[in-house]
């Protein structure tokens, strides 16, 4: 028998009341009611404990055993740590191949102001971006490039979607995240915040290249889907407009990797000078 099992206590179901009550935060209707989400994953889990605030720890047997030391930092923490079926570990994850690791965790995102606060010189803004894998990689590609911030404008996914979560691989605790469904309401705090508004659009005349000096500038890089780009109204909303530079035969890049390269070229020539 595992040490985290204990005689005559068996595991939780997928009828456990808490695990019930858990399964509701796998959809955004339940996330914002409860205030609540779901990180699955030991890597997320154990980012969650470090940054964020873990109500319940979920693991199954064979997961606990897989990854003691975050049992322990769970319990060390004073965060109940509840044992599960592999059924119930199912209905909890979003993924072909459950994990086995379920944290239950406060949302994270905070009003724009709060998120802007201090003298930000880099930020992350997606507009429309309705594809959860494509957003938390940009949050992920934000943090590991020393952004301040990662906002989340008009109908754009919401942050704390699964898919989203697990593919930010715990950045999504790393930096102030903020959603608003208004894009004039995000693009005038990242205003007031001193950032310069620059979009990434692939047609744009002016390309990374020739815009080294003026990156140098506290920036606001605007984001939007892969499919549709951004709308005109907010290309016409942001003081520059810029595209990555193609040097090969590929038609474009996807959304996560040009982000990537706008965000490093930001980052690159502001810690240079």
């Amino acid at each position: 028998m595992s040490k985290h099992t204990r005689p005559g206590v068996d595991p939780f179901t997928e009828r456990t009341p808490r695990v019930a009550a858990a399964r509701h935060l796998t959809r955004r209707a339940g996330r914002d009611k409860a205030g609540r989400f779901l990180a699955e994953g030991a890597q997320a889990a154990r980012e969650a404990l470090r940054f964020g605030r873990v109500h319940e720890l979920f693991v199954t047997v064979a997961a606990a055993e897989r990854n003691p030391e975050l049992v322990a930092d769970a319990e060390d923490r004073g965060v109940p740590v509840s044992v599960i079926t592999d059924k119930a570990a199912a209905g909890l994850s979003e993924t072909v191949t459950p994990q086995g690791v379920v944290a239950v965790c406060d949302l994270l995102d905070q009003p724009l102001a709060t998120a802007l606060d201090g003298t930000p010189r880099l930020v992350a803004v997606l507009v429309g971006v309705t594809d959860p894998g494509n957003a938390g990689t940009v949050t992920r590609v934000a943090d590991a490039a020393g952004a301040d911030a990662v906002l989340f404008a008009g109908d754009t996914v919401d942050p704390h979607n699964g898919k989203a979560v697990r593919a930010s691989t715990g950045s999504l605790f790393h930096l102030p995240i903020a959603r608003d469904r208004s894009v004039e309401a995000v693009l005038d705090a990242c205003r007031a915040a001193g950032l310069r508004l620059i979009a990434a659009d692939g047609y744009a005349p002016v390309d990374l290249d020739e815009a080294e000096d003026e990156l140098v500038r506290p920036t606001a890089w605007v984001f939007g889907s892969e499919a549709h780009g951004l709308p005109d109204a907010v290309l016409a909303a942001t003081d520059a407009v810029m595209r990555v530079p193609l040097y090969g035969r590929a038609e474009s890049l996807n959304l996560a990797t040009a982000a990537a390269v706008c965000l490093y070229a930001s980052a690159r020539v502001q810690r240079r000078r």
